[in-house]
């Protein structure tokens, strides 16, 4: 019986060290893989072992600021409804010294990562920088604090680009800035108005018809940007437009009426139509951009 209990302590454990690392939000760093699929290199193994593996230290990069950032925000997730009985160190299935060692594993992993892709590290670097910054100070920092997040998914795009050594168009740079803005945005308001001002300090400096622009300009802003981009660089992947505007209001729709939103990754696996739309662009992307295919 005693064996029984420690064992499922440890099973508990190694649960929470997992849940930790918030492998539900690598999803967002789906971006490192985006200049692969423009490049037109999807079909060359070595440009895709390349991508896999710099979206992978980017995963246990994220998972490190997550951790860290758990730990800055003990004592208030102890006392939130919800994060108090989500959050593993908050609701005490994970401790200090565990989410410690877990984080000296992870931050080691990315040292070996630095001798097999330097230039890759070095943005991630930049981008634990930014996120240390937005934990202790600049998350507190109305609009600063959504440009904090939405600059991290330009950074993903960038170390894609460095992985391959390919570059990256500045149409791309401002569209994904541009989508960030809108999903950072609409996940303030989301947490604005399910939770009102309790769930972060910021958002007592926010209003809901606020960020209901910010969000309207980002979108429109995504959606001219790509569209740009797609007239100037990839004409071929016109037909991926329609697709964006289709998941620019589903998901708007899904804020408003299905009250989501406040998670984009969630809101993204929940709602089956937007996931259908993102795997139809990606196959609409992949059909157009084949090599040898013309249109």
């Amino acid at each position: 019986m005693h064996d029984t209990v420690i064992t499922y302590t440890t099973l508990a454990r190694l649960s929470g060290l997992l849940k930790l690392m918030r492998p539900k939000q690598w999803v967002k760093n789906g971006f490192v893989l985006a200049p692969l699929m423009f490049s037109g290199d999807f079909l060359n193994a070595g440009a895709v072992s390349h991508a896999l593996f710099a979206t992978l230290l980017f995963c246990l990069a994220s998972s490190a600021t997550y951790i860290v950032n758990d730990m800055r925000d003990i004592e208030h997730d102890r006392r939130h409804p919800k994060k108090s009985k989500t959050r593993p160190l908050a609701a005490g299935i994970v401790t200090i010294p565990m989410a410690l060692t877990l984080l000296a594993v992870l931050y080691s992993t990315l040292v070996w990562g630095w001798f097999v892709a330097p230039d890759v590290v070095q943005v991630i670097a930049a981008y634990m920088i930014l996120n240390l910054a937005y934990t202790f100070i600049l998350k507190h920092e109305p609009v600063v604090d959504i440009f904090t997040i939405a600059i991290g998914f330009v950074l993903r795009v960038y170390a894609g680009a460095v992985a391959l050594g390919v570059p990256v168009s500045s149409w791309m740079f401002i569209t994904t800035l541009c989508l960030a803005l809108y999903l950072a945005a609409v996940k303030r308001r989301q947490e604005l108005s399910q939770n009102g001002i309790e769930g972060r300090k910021v958002l007592a400096k926010y209003s809901v018809s606020l960020v209901d622009r910010y969000a309207e300009m980002s979108a429109t802003g995504a959606l001219v940007f790509y569209s740009m981009f797609v007239m100037s660089a990839k004409p071929q992947l016109v037909i991926t437009v329609p697709l964006v505007l289709f998941g620019l209001f589903r998901y708007w729709y899904v804020v408003e009426e299905l009250d989501g939103g406040e998670s984009p990754t969630d809101a993204l696996i929940a709602d089956w139509q937007l996931l259908l739309t993102v795997v139809l662009w990606i196959a609409a992307c992949g059909w157009a951009l084949w090599p040898g295919q013309g249109l």
